[in-house]
């Protein structure tokens, strides 16, 4: 197995957790009792907001699953990572209430048991849960490429105890293998069905495995299954399918159908946009801020779609240019530019930067918040 540290991804993580991360009392909140011995563990919050989950720290620190970025193949699609997490954490606010759980990294599942269950089912690893290899005319493909365990605590001050848990369960759509080492690449196909039924039996055999832990025996447990795109796709995959298994319960009756795109614009060749209203919007804002300045490299947008609905777009833009004044100025286009374009009842994200670095943020955090803006060294 290989193990990807996704740190970028992580503090991205934290951040949109703690709504820009606020700690209580604009400081670490210290909410365990005060104790002599310096091997006793205190616990702290962060501040919650904009409907996002407060965070458990532990002594001051930020707590990190030990299974994150493990994964069953080298064949793993980098923009499906915070989609994954992302996803899971909007699931899990149908079963565990923001008000009344706090959020903590999974650390249920060591990476040793992670591994095991990201490998093929064999003799020596009878918890694998990818099928065994095959034979040379029926190749089994690996199905289970990741799996992310989420926490949500109730308690406060020193007595902290697990309420519920989500795990996120990351599907391969294709499968890419050798039939000998260093030979061609070949390809299979996992369709939706198959994803489905094969993601629906695993999420009850990982359940009842976790019930063998003490602690998680009587607590609702949440299972999202996820869709992974290719290696080589600019847009992430989604969540499918989502149920809960309730306490002292292995078994998920009811499944829940989970409708989300994404797509990348400027589409590529003949592919139709999602939205044409939407992709109209956004080639008016980028063909305006492209007449502003002669030298802007790209122009691209990631939306994603809920149930049909725009919910998210997040635009890029990279720029050959570094005057002080002109950043300046260019980040005020961009702002009346997209007021007068894009939805104005989604959250949006526009980043300004070169190919080494971040210039200037324009963003709207919520449907009905206003834009702020922030240019790095700037004023």
């Amino acid at each position: 197995m290989k193990k990807y540290l996704q740190i970028i991804a992580i503090l991205g993580a934290a951040v949109s957790l703690t709504a820009c991360g606020n700690l209580k009392n604009s400081n670490l909140a210290n909410n365990a009792k005060t104790s002599s011995s310096s091997s006793t563990k205190t616990y702290q919050t962060t501040e919650t907001g904009n409907n996002g989950y407060t965070v458990l720290l532990k002594n001051g620190h930020y707590v990190t699953s030990p299974i994150a970025g493990l994964t069953a193949t080298d064949n793993d699609n980098s923009v499906d990572t915070r989609e994954l997490e992302r996803g899971l954490i909007q699931i899990s606010k149908e079963a565990f209430s923001t008000n009344s759980f706090v959020f903590q990294e999974g650390q249920y599942i060591t990476s040793t048991v992670a591994n095991d269950w990201l490998g093929r089912k064999s003799k020596s690893n009878p918890l694998g849960l990818n099928p065994e290899l095959g034979t040379k005319k029926k190749y089994n493909p690996y199905y289970l490429e990741e799996i992310m365990e989420q926490d949500f605590l109730t308690g406060s001050g020193s007595n902290y105890r697990i309420g519920g848990m989500s795990i996120g369960l990351a599907i391969n759509s294709i499968d890419y293998y050798q039939k000998k080492k260093g030979g061609p690449e070949y390809q299979m196909t996992i369709p939706r069905s198959a994803q489905k039924k094969y993601g629906q039996q695993t999420a009850e055999q990982i359940v009842a495995r976790l019930r063998k832990k003490k602690a998680l025996k009587n607590i609702p447990i949440t299972v999202g299954l996820f869709a992974k795109e290719s290696k080589d796709s600019l847009v992430s995959g989604s969540y499918f399918l989502s149920g809960t298994a309730a306490a002292n319960s292995s078994k998920i009756t009811k499944w829940k159908t989970i409708n989300t795109q994404t797509e990348v614009l400027p589409t590529i060749g003949n592919k139709k946009a999602i939205n044409s209203s939407n992709a109209s919007s956004f080639n008016s804002f980028k063909e305006s801020i492209q007449n502003y300045f002669p030298n802007i490299s790209g122009v691209t947008a990631t939306l994603r779609y809920e149930n049909g609905k725009l919910a998210q777009e997040n635009i890029s833009i990279t720029t050959q240019f570094y005057g002080y004044e002109q950043i300046q100025s260019f980040t005020r286009l961009v702002l009346s530019t997209a007021k007068k374009y894009l939805a104005s009842d989604v959250p949006i994200e526009i980043k300004i930067g070169s190919v080494n670095d971040i210039q200037a943020l324009v963003a709207k955090e919520t449907e009905d918040s206003s834009y702020q803006v922030h240019i790095y060294g700037g004023e």
